[in-house]
């Protein structure tokens, strides 16, 4: 059972439940009840199993079915039944009081602007009102390139829904788009970059097309982006993925636990294309998006826009096989799209387009951010796996977001878990990020082999899972120091001893934080001009953080009240 919002619950949370069964288990064709412990209660609702998500998990999904105003705070029982068979179980639920709801949740709301493009939804009190006039420029930018980039005007608003946590990889579009915009975004990426991408789906989707292979819509949300999650060389970095050439020998040295490539060599990562058409989203994230934007780039420098858009338009569904009665692959659909407009067949376009990766110049860097993208993201969706599962891609938690701003139901996006074992892998996954964005591949790694140390030790049920890595113990220690204070950690950078930080206090503002590292850990040191700076912006640092500085301008261990 999981239980949503996610976090703590609260007297007065709509709570929704997915009851998840093992995928070996008969569930087809059954129910399942649940009520309130009381025997005589009413059942607070009942649904039959199904399949959900991208990746189809059975679950039965009770949305907003436990209603709990007016309870008590403290345990409350739930009791489960299983129809026909009558399988029962208990499970207990704590409820804190409501007065307890840290900030921004208390006063959130939802709220809507409007641009020449697009209603914009969001919640008060985040990031996203905070910077609300840049992100409503870049949503009318990127909508008129989209739609030139397609041909298509904007006769219908889009819908855009920001999003105060991570779900996913950043970015949705079912008939309304919704991007993660937080401080603390662990699933890294450029937003504009996200943003278009989920704006040329919904585009794509009013041209219409009787048949999109998901390898062809996907490639061409990629190419007309200029990237997947930042902008990108596709046909570059596709032949990045190519097996080694017999003139390039694999160097490489090894510093520590890295290996650090010294020669421009192939990954020999490439996905053959009529799997990848066929099991797209069950594939290797990152090397099939770029896969497939480097295929539709390919297309339309082989034949034209024009034609590779007829193309596109005109494929056919797959039909029923007479052999079996099911029906053709998605590759076979494509296939016959392809023999019709351009004559060839599928393996004949993957020849090509091999033949003119081949061709490509590779470096060193740029076969190192490739490696290392593949490894970010595999690393921020192991982590969603074990600590943040509503936001694994496969099965996010998306409740319709149209349905929660009439109910005014903010908690299912403004909760995440924030635990400080959580806190601390986001850090690290988001400096990561910084770090590869930024070329500092050394830097990076180090952090994700952090993140995986971390992770594997709590999979271990080890008592400290971050002890097992220094860095992965530090940024522990610098998250336990910044809560201590009084403050949120959204972002982390240390440097042997020093540690910059940015934090909050209301989800919203940003106050800038620096560590040092003593002989009993970590501890906050601001200078008595630092204090005063955040009073003025009506933040109360604790006294024992506000250090004077001595005759030699060093902070000293007295407090300045």
């Amino acid at each position: 059972m999981r239980l949503h919002p996610d976090g703590q619950l609260y007297v007065g949370d709509l709570v929704s439940l997915e009851i998840i069964p093992p995928e070996w288990a008969e569930v087809q064709g059954k129910k399942v009840s649940v009520r309130l412990g009381d025997a005589a209660s009413q059942p607070l609702g009942e649904t039959s199993f199904g399949r959900y998500g991208i990746g189809g998990r059975q679950q039965a999904t009770l949305l907003w079915v436990w209603d709990a105003s007016g309870l008590e705070a403290g345990e409350h029982e739930l009791v489960f039944t299983v129809q026909p068979d009558g399988q029962t179980w208990r499970e207990s639920v704590r409820l804190l009081s409501r007065e307890q709801v840290p900030p921004p949740e208390p006063q959130a709301r939802w709220e809507m602007a409007q641009t020449g493009c697009c209603q914009v939804n969001y919640i008060s009190g985040t990031s996203v009102e905070r910077d609300l006039p840049d992100l409503l420029a870049m949503v009318d930018a990127q909508a008129k390139d989209a739609s030139q980039k397609l041909g298509v005007q904007i006769d219908k608003p889009l819908s855009i829904t920001f999003l105060p946590r991570v779900l996913g990889h950043g970015g949705f579009a079912s008939g309304e788009l919704a991007v993660s915009y937080l401080d603390r975004n662990y699933a890294g990426g450029v937003a504009a970059t996200i943003l278009h991408h989920e704006m040329v789906h919904e585009l794509d989707a009013r041209l219409g097309g009787e048949f999109r292979p998901t390898l062809l819509l996907e490639g061409l949300a990629v190419y007309l982006s200029g990237g997947h999650f930042k902008p990108e060389p596709l046909m570059p970095r596709a032949a990045a993925l190519l097996s080694p050439s017999a003139q390039c020998e694999q160097a490489s040295s090894l510093k520590g636990h890295f290996r650090l490539r010294q020669s421009a060599c192939g990954l020999n990562w490439y996905l053959p294309l009529r799997p990848l058409i066929d099991d797209f989203y069950t594939s290797q994230h990152e090397i099939g998006y770029l896969e497939a934007g480097a295929l539709v780039e390919f297309m339309v420098k082989t034949w034209g826009w024009q034609a590779f858009s007829d193309f596109y338009r005109d494929i056919h569904p797959p039909e029923a096989s007479p052999e079996t009665g099911e029906d053709d692959s998605q590759s076979a659909a494509m296939e016959a799209a392809l023999q019709d407009h351009f004559g060839i067949s599928l393996d004949e376009l993957e020849e090509r387009y091999l033949a003119a990766l081949r061709q490509e110049r590779l470096t060193t860097e740029l076969v190192e951010d490739v490696r290392l993208t593949v490894g970010y993201y595999d690393t921020m969706r192991r982590y969603q796996q074990v600590l943040d599962p509503s936001a694994y891609f496969l099965t996010a938690w998306l409740p319709d977001a149209a349905s929660m701003r009439e109910k005014g139901i903010v908690a299912d996006y403004l909760r995440r878990p924030s635990q400080p074992e959580n806190l601390a892998i986001e850090a690290m996954l988001v400096a990561a990020d910084a770090d590869l964005r930024a070329g500092d591949y050394l830097q990076s790694e180090e952090l994700l082999v952090a993140v995986h140390m971390a992770l594997s030790g709590i999979q271990r049920g080890d008592a400290r899972p971050f002890d097992s890595y220094p860095l992965a113990a530090d940024y522990l220690s610098v998250v336990q120091a910044v809560q201590a204070a009084g403050y949120q950690p959204e972002k982390i950078e240390i440097d042997e001893n020093i540690a910059r930080v940015q934090a909050s206090t209301d989800g919203q503002d940003l106050i800038d934080l620096s560590l040092t590292r003593g002989l009993d850990g970590w501890k906050i040191a601001v200078e008595l001009s630092g204090c005063i700076d955040l009073c003025r912006r009506g933040f109360a640092p604790p006294a024992q953080v506000c250090m004077m500085p001595d005759s030699r301008g060093m902070s000293t261990g007295s407090p300045a009240h």
